[in-house]
């Protein structure tokens, strides 16, 4: 019966005097909560509710979305999708107000919806429905990778999940300088249509160096607490370099304490040499004074 309400409403539509309003901005709605689709209406003259005639349909496939007339729902052509998940608001249809509540919005959902109504007279107006769900927080890290030392490239990856529609992913360093040239990213969709994202970034390690990487939700701007810092302060040299290291420091220590040993065993055995020499220069000097002052025999 719908079905031939609608047809008639077509073959009128040349003739509509009535107007009706949708919003001129697509209408953003939450993933798994319920949406208004707004229409209006401006009917010529009084009315009663079951003068009213409302149709709901999807703008590009025509699939009934909901309908509405002589004063009671008419689902008989409802699409499957839709079963149990829309209604009217009938006490403000003599308001003017046509609106759709959609509940439980899925991202299948997405899409353009016509509104037809006639009052004795006809119109229709479309509007875009648009889908949005937050992306977790983004957990940002480092890769599994032992003996990391400043200097090494390494990857940094960002992941979060559960978000439509895909978003725009920034990362940073620690000045605040745009990375997104050199990253490489992802994306997957489950069964609800949801996305996961996964971008990985390559960075050469730089001692106490700072990343973050935040995600921008195209309908839903920069979504809060997305913003994650990783620093390099726990990159240390690798256990064998270490060991290197103390090894010839101890070696260079042995070395330095042997050397001072035998400078200071050097130095000492010169000071007595020279001391002997003293000592014999000095008998010497005492025999050939004693020798000079010995009188001559006749």
């Amino acid at each position: 019966m719908l079905s031939v309400l609608l047809s008639a409403m077509l073959a009128v539509h040349a003739f509509a005097l009535m107007d009706v309003h949708v919003p001129d901005q697509p209408v953003v709605a939450l993933h798994g909560k319920d949406a208004i689709l707004n229409c209006s209406f401006n009917a010529a003259g009084p009315f009663n509710e079951s003068d009213v005639t409302v149709f709901w349909q999807l703008t590009e496939t025509k699939r009934s979305v909901y309908g509405y007339s002589e004063g009671r729902d008419q689902l008989a052509d409802q699409s499957y999708n839709f079963v149990n998940r829309t209604s009217l608001f009938p006490a403000e249809l003599r308001l003017g107000n046509a609106s759709l509540l959609l509940r439980k919005v899925a991202v299948a959902d997405e899409g353009s919806y016509t509104c037809f109504v006639r009052v004795r007279d006809y119109g229709s107006a479309a509007l875009i429905l648009q889908v949005a769900a937050p992306y977790s927080k983004p957990v940002v890290t480092l890769e599994s990778t032992s003996n990391l030392r400043p200097g090494d490239k390494v990857a940094l990856t960002c992941d979060a999940y559960g978000g439509y529609p895909v978003a725009d992913v920034v990362w940073q360093d620690g000045s605040g300088h745009n990375l997104t040239d050199n990253i490489t990213t992802a994306v997957v969709a489950n069964d609800q249509g949801l996305f996961s994202l996964t971008s990985m970034l390559t960075v050469v390690l730089e001692p106490n160096s700072n990343y973050s990487c935040r995600l921008v939700n195209p309908l839903l701007g920069e979504e809060g607490n997305t913003f994650v810092t990783i620093t390099g302060q726990n990159i240390s040299f690798p256990p064998v370099a270490l060991w290197v290291t103390v090894g010839l420091a101890v070696c260079l220590l042995v070395l330095l304490v042997a050397l001072a040993a035998v400078c200071r065993r050097k130095i000492k055995e010169s000071c007595e040499e020279a001391r002997r020499e003293a000592e014999e220069a000095k008998e010497l000097e005492e025999d050939e004074s004693k020798t000079a002052m010995t009188p001559l025999k006749s």
